[in-house]
């Protein structure tokens, strides 16, 4: 009865707290296109994240998209961080940086170029090599993903971009 009671008070409380899951994401286009340049893994991750995440539908063909989202790049750097008193390194700081752009289907920008930088530090130890190298790598899925999520929170905030005279 305790556990009942404890779990319909802890419900009461998120409720009131106004916590909600996330939820299907609202994106100002109906179809779209992802144009990763050749990084198959990243659009891949993309295209996941928008076919379980909104309403949008997937496209294989740019002409047959409201909008293209362009992926200008992922890429990962490391550097040294610190080094102990006998020259060994002790910290890396990991870099996943990503641009994007997306267009609409006349090729006006919705979004210019966007970057997204995220940064993480790596505490090193070369007794533990392979340890360190398979947290390295979750780091940077971690960092990909991250950048993934920043990214589709600019897409739900993207507005079309109003139409002049001298445009048509």
């Amino acid at each position: 009865m305790g556990k009942l009671l404890a779990g319909i008070a802890l419900t009461l409380l998120l409720a009131a707290c106004g916590f909600q899951l996330r939820g299907v994401a609202s994106l100002p286009f109906e179809s779209l296109y992802v144009d990763a340049g050749g990084n198959a893994a990243l659009a891949a991750e993309i295209g996941r994240a928008i076919r379980t995440g909104t309403q949008t539908r997937l496209t294989d063909q740019a002409a047959d998209a409201d909008a293209v989202l362009q992926v200008l790049g992922g890429t990962r750097e490391k550097r040294i961080l610190s080094l102990s008193g006998a020259g060994r390194v002790r910290e890396y700081q990991l870099t996943y940086r990503v641009n994007f752009r997306l267009i609409d289907k006349k090729g006006f920008d919705m979004m210019p170029n966007q970057p997204i930088e995220l940064l993480r530090d790596l505490a090193y130890d070369d007794t533990q090599v392979q340890a360190k190298e398979q947290e390295e790598l979750l780091l940077y899925r971690d960092m990909q993903n991250d950048a993934i999520t920043q990214l589709m929170r600019r897409l739900a905030a993207a507005k079309p971009q109003p139409v002049n005279e001298a445009q048509r």
